[in-house]
């Protein structure tokens, strides 16, 4: 499997926006959660929590394409240094209104804007893997290397801010999380010598049809972002039902592990599927995909013990990392080059809805009907998105292409 990455990393500058994008993004994975252990600790309810977290992924899903669309527009670097401060700011605001005791609107006001100024970091680093590796094999690898990436980012990221926020002090994790998001941030603005060139808007006709100048009017990137809208709300779900489903069996502490084994099915599965040379089109491989994932999750609804817990969401995670990384090159074959840091973000913007969507509906499910049952809500979700993409996948047909270069 390591064949494929071995000299990926070898070209100029590419470990250091590689290193700073990992860094930066790495409070993806633990904003949501910290979030909820933050506030369901203070006000004992799941619903608040859920809510509160499902605001901060609702304002990053409607401005991600924003930023994504400024950073194409403007340059990389002139759009991340002011995001990355305000939100550092957001971010203290909002654990200072727990803190305090602040009104419940406070509570609202700082998610609302951290999320809007939450960046979209691992569609700027895919941007650049695509502007490096145009026409390449090792494109296909680069995003196949990214998503493992995320992979380790969500096995990581939940466990340590669960342990932070319930052994160290509930703030812990979620300034950890602000610390790595400034620094990270600030460090890939400063990787000026790989970020993609800013190139004259067009209308956004690539491989889809028309656009107006934005991609999600790209018929073939509008369905990917439904699919991925109720992945998202599969994400968002399983995230908040796991946290009360180790609450109910007395292991709250246990939940960021129980997530890292859902990322870690993720992460072996990413590495495999990366080092393969795929005959069977993106489009294929896509829907494969989405089926598996939905077989894969329908256990998680029977399951009542934590340890057998742990192996099913592992064994759930298997297909998330093969369908994010055929999404992503579908997207980047859809969307022409001017628009394509702002075609990924409305993919990540896609998910981050649903996620929003998913913790807000998980926290009312649990609170109303337990864990185990909510947990029905993420299987639907799972479903919606395998018929919404089987059904469209005729828009996902992609023009003949040459053969990859390999460099």
């Amino acid at each position: 499997m390591i064949g494929p990455y071995r000299g990926l990393l070898a070209g100029p500058g590419v470990k250091g926006f590689v290193l700073a994008g990992f860094i930066g993004r790495w409070p993806m994975s633990m904003l949501g959660i910290g979030v909820v252990l933050l506030v369901e600790g203070l006000t004992e309810s799941f619903a608040v929590a859920g809510a509160v977290s499902a605001v901060c992924s609702l304002a990053f899903a409607v401005a991600a394409p924003l930023s994504g669309r400024l950073a194409d527009r403007f340059g990389q670097n002139l759009i991340i240094i002011p995001f990355a401060v305000v939100n550092a700011l957001a971010v203290v605001a909002l654990m200072l209104s727990a803190g305090l005791g602040l009104p419940a609107w406070t509570l609202y006001a700082a998610a609302l804007l951290t999320g809007t100024t939450s960046l979209s970091l691992g569609s700027m680093v895919r941007a650049r893997w695509s502007h490096l590796h145009a026409g390449s094999a090792k494109l296909h690898t680069a995003f196949a290397f990214e998503s493992v990436a995320d992979e380790v980012i969500f096995v990581t990221g939940p466990a340590l801010v669960t342990v932070l926020a319930t052994a160290v002090n509930p703030y812990a994790g979620l300034a950890v999380a602000m610390v790595a998001m400034f620094t990270g941030s600030i460090a890939l603005a400063l990787q000026r010598r790989t970020q993609p060139p800013v190139r004259p808007a067009r209308s956004a006709g690539g491989g889809g049809g028309g656009g107006g100048g934005t991609p999600i009017l790209i018929p073939g990137v509008a369905l990917l972002s439904c699919v991925y809208l109720n992945l998202g709300a599969v994400f968002g779900s399983v995230d908040l039902i796991t946290v009360a489903f180790a609450a109910e069996h007395g292991v709250k502490g246990a939940s960021g592990f129980l997530l890292a084994a859902f990322a870690g099915g993720s992460l072996v599965s990413g590495l495999w599927f990366g080092s393969r040379n795929w005959r069977i089109s993106l489009r294929g491989r896509f829907v494969r995909t989405l089926g598996l994932f939905l077989v894969g999750l329908l256990p998680i609804v029977f399951i009542g013990q934590v340890p057998v817990m742990a192996v099913a969401l592992f064994v759930a995670g298997f297909a998330i990392s093969p369908t994010l990384i055929t999404g992503f090159s579908l997207t980047e074959r859809l969307v022409p080059p001017s628009l394509l840091t702002e075609g990924m973000a409305w993919i990540s913007t896609s998910i981050g809805l649903g996620v929003a969507i998913g913790a807000w509906a998980g926290g009312r499910l649990t609170e109303m009907f337990g864990a185990s049952s909510a947990y029905g809500f993420s299987l639907a979700c799972a479903a919606l998105a395998v018929v919404v993409g089987v059904g469209g996948s005729g828009l996902l047909r992609l023009p003949e292409a040459p053969s990859p270069v390999r460099t």
